[in-house]
């Protein structure tokens, strides 16, 4: 049985709280668990931005707001968690060490954020690399990796596949195109570089595009390997 971890920004999956994509993603990650480990770290989206930002105003320090913002992330894993009904594990993993625990049940494991200074995406790459996951998937609100932000330029190049030092080089310069809320970390493109474990990049507004890459192969994504081998479909 193969392992994927996804990282599941809360800006894809609850942009707004009535607004929410979790009903849509509930079939796409059930469709997906029936034959694989799934290991989903749910960030904290405009909600978490929002608490940090009034935490800020009130001269609160910088490692407790992110630790507001963790909480967030939890409660939005909560959510999906509930959601999920029994094809989850009822509890949020709250370390790399529960989710490896958590996963001896067979069923979809959900994380939050760990760590103040860490985005999810740095989470799920860790996470991905304890795991010996299969791929890692970085679920956004573009259809891959651009060299530029596309939505600021239109004219920039997008990659259908490309080694982790390139995505090194453009997430060094600040160029990943899944705008300013979701750019994949310098923290979550080393651990990918040092793991060699494919990521793959992908539009997640539309839900069904996670299923489709992964089971199908089929939607937009770029990946991230070294490997001339093809990663999707799983």
């Amino acid at each position: 049985m193969k392992k994927v971890v996804i990282s599941l920004g809360g800006s894809i999956l609850i942009p707004e709280l009535d607004k929410n994509r979790i009903g849509e993603y509930l079939v796409v990650l059930k469709k997906i668990a029936e034959n694989h480990r799934l290991f989903v770290v749910v960030g904290g989206g405009g909600a978490a931005r929002d608490y940090i930002e009034v935490a800020r105003k009130l001269g609160v320090d910088e490692g407790t707001s992110d630790e507001i913002g963790i909480l967030v992330t939890r409660l939005n894993a909560t959510l999906l968690i509930a959601a999920l009904g029994d094809a989850a594990y009822p509890k949020v993993a709250e370390s790399h060490s529960e989710a490896k625990k958590f996963a001896e049940s067979d069923k979809i494991v959900v994380m939050g954020g760990i760590t103040p200074g860490q985005t999810t995406d740095a989470v799920a790459a860790v996470l991905a690399e304890r795991m010996h996951a299969d791929v890692f998937v970085n679920v956004t609100s573009v259809d891959g990796i651009y060299d530029e932000d596309p939505k600021k330029n239109p004219g920039t190049k997008r990659y259908d596949t490309l080694t982790p030092e390139k995505l090194l080089e453009i997430v060094g310069k600040g160029g990943l195109g899944a705008g300013s809320h979701n750019v994949l970390d310098i923290i979550a493109a080393r651990v990918v570089e040092r793991s060699n474990i494919p990521l793959v990049v992908l539009d997640g507004r539309t839900p069904e595009n996670l299923s489709d890459a992964l089971l199908f192969g089929k939607c937009k994504y770029s990946v991230v390997s070294r490997t001339k081998e093809k990663v999707l479909p799983l």
